[in-house]
């Protein structure tokens, strides 16, 4: 089950930090997620739901850095039946300006299995530094910072996601491909994503109509071939992340919205 929850992080990551297209890839004006929001996915195994998570933004603006930001949370934990192979409960959180869209700090706690992990990473934006404190499990303190020269403008995945949502894909074709650079744990990454064209998907909460995105997978262990993982998006103002289909050398896996709340726009369902 970890190996599961390490592939789907590393997909989430694909589509985390800075993009660019040649040169920056122009974005819009934040009008696709604001306080509030709230989205619930199911995680699948082949035919089996084995998990759940939620994406989460904070319904008040903090502070940080002097920096007015969004607190936004990813969760993922296992499905009862199955917490007797293996359970994890994972939040992965970033603090994002609100003007910029950028990190400002980020964090993981992970537990997964007798895996833990716990760190605060701080983006220093002006400097282009990346500072990471990781806990000591058998002591309960953060060690000492390690510090890291980062391309500018660097992000977390959870920013780096959010940032896809204000991409303006109407000056992108089908066939593009968007280079992605950006830092976690302890290194930073080349990625490429082709915008593949749009596709109707069936969920539980109606028919979406989606932009389909297809990470460039480096040689792996974990994915089976470079175009093993596909992720839709919807086609409106709000950009949610709709589905994420990936095959593993384990089996198909994935995630599928199954409920949403406090969008700042309409979702627009085919009816």
């Amino acid at each position: 089950m970890r190996y599961f929850v390490i592939g789907l992080a590393l997909f989430v990551a694909l589509c985390g930090f800075i993009a660019n297209k040649q040169k920056a890839i122009p974005v819009i004006k934040n009008v696709a997620y604001t306080t509030g929001e709230e989205l619930e996915y199911k995680v699948h195994l082949a035919f089996f739901t084995v998990g759940k998570g939620i994406t989460r933004v904070d319904h008040k603006i903090h502070e940080i850095n002097s920096r007015p930001c969004f607190k936004v949370d990813a969760f993922g934990t296992t499905s009862d039946w199955i917490s007797w192979v293996s359970r994890f409960e994972d939040n992965w959180g970033a603090y994002i300006d609100t003007a910029t869209l950028s990190t400002q700090v980020a964090y993981r706690k992970l537990k997964e299995g007798s895996y833990r992990r716990d760190e605060i990473v701080n983006f220093d934006q002006e400097k282009n530094k990346v500072e990471i404190r990781v806990k000591n499990n058998e002591t309960g303190v953060y060690d000492e910072p390690k510090m890291y020269d980062g391309p500018q403008n660097a992000k977390d995945l959870v920013s780096g996601f959010l940032y896809l949502r204000v991409v303006d894909f109407t000056k992108i074709a089908k066939g593009d491909t968007i280079t992605i650079s950006g830092f976690l744990e302890n290194a930073f990454y080349n990625l490429k994503i082709i915008y593949t064209g749009k596709e109707v998907i069936n969920t539980r909460v109606g028919k979406i109509q989606c932009l389909r995105l297809s990470p460039v997978m480096p040689a792996n262990s974990l994915f089976d071939g470079e175009n093993s993982i596909l992720c839709w998006i919807s086609d409106d103002l709000n950009r949610i992340p709709v589905r994420i289909q990936a095959k593993m050398f384990i089996g198909s896996t994935g995630l599928e919205l199954i409920s949403f709340r406090g969008l700042r726009n309409q979702l627009r369902i085919i009816r």
